[in-house]
């Protein structure tokens, strides 16, 4: 049968077979029986492909949710679980932030912990970004529905908002070109900290704060599915948040000024 799913995706990320075939290194003529015979790529056109495409593998080609190497692959990017927040060790936080290169992206409403444990986080960021870091930070925005739910179920009312605001002030000297600040007014089902290939993910329970829920560490592996599941979460949120260009206190002063996002 035809892959619809993937003739699909080619057109929604407004691509031809010919781009696709090029980028995943085959003949178009291979892409073309894909979709039209339905065959299955082999395993690293698949990984390819979904890459290329933002989906997941297992959407395009269903049959390949229970191979049992997809599955090895998820289960050695789990590394570690830790009961709260508090239970991840300190010198990890820095470790991972200090050796990411390439990406930071932090989702989260308040994430005040942040800038409370390491004062100098500011100064690293911006150094990050200065370097070449794509450096993403998405809170929440305290004036929305979301925020304010979330702050009734933890029984602390307005003071979630007031939490959102101080971190964006303690991150002020971070509003420099090439670090992106946005805020969000979705659901928060996880708290998402990535930098690079690892990923730390503070679930969330009802009525409970973050810090009381447990965290878990990924780290991205070829052919798993986690580490990117979680991302593609991160960017669906992303991609309908509002940038935010000067922290709370400097909107209307003129003292900082506007760029255009980091294409980057």
């Amino acid at each position: 049968m035809a892959n619809e799913r993937l003739r699909s995706a080619i057109t929604a990320a407004d691509l031809t077979v010919t781009d696709v075939a090029a980028q995943v290194g085959v003949d178009p003529k291979t892409v073309e029986r894909w979709i039209t015979k339905g065959r299955l790529p082999h395993r690293s056109h698949r990984w390819k492909t979904a890459k290329l495409l933002r989906t997941d593998e297992a959407y395009l080609w269903p049959e390949t949710a229970d191979d049992a190497r997809t599955k090895s692959a998820s289960q050695a990017e789990f590394i570690s679980i830790y009961p709260n927040r508090g239970a991840v060790p300190h010198d990890l936080w820095r470790t991972l932030l200090d050796r990411t290169q390439k990406s930071i992206d932090i989702l989260v409403y308040a994430g005040l912990f942040l800038p409370d444990g390491w004062p100098e986080l500011t100064q690293i960021l911006s150094e990050k970004a200065r370097q070449g870091t794509r450096v993403r930070l998405a809170f929440g925005d305290p004036d929305s529905q979301a925020v304010r739910l979330r702050g009734e179920e933890e029984g602390i009312g307005d003071a979630l908002g007031a939490r959102i605001r101080l971190s964006l002030t303690y991150l002020k000297d971070a509003f420099i070109p090439g670090l992106e600040v946005r805020q969000h007014g979705t659901t928060l089902y996880n708290s998402i900290f990535r930098f690079d290939e690892d990923m730390l993910v503070n679930t969330h329970a009802f009525g409970s704060p973050a810090a009381q829920s447990p965290v878990l560490h990924f780290r991205r592996v070829p052919g798993g599915r986690l580490f990117d599941h979680y991302i593609k979460s991160f960017d669906r949120v992303w991609a309908n948040a509002t940038p935010v260009k000067e922290p709370p206190g400097q909107q209307g002063k003129g003292q900082q000024q506007e760029w255009p996002a980091s294409t980057t």
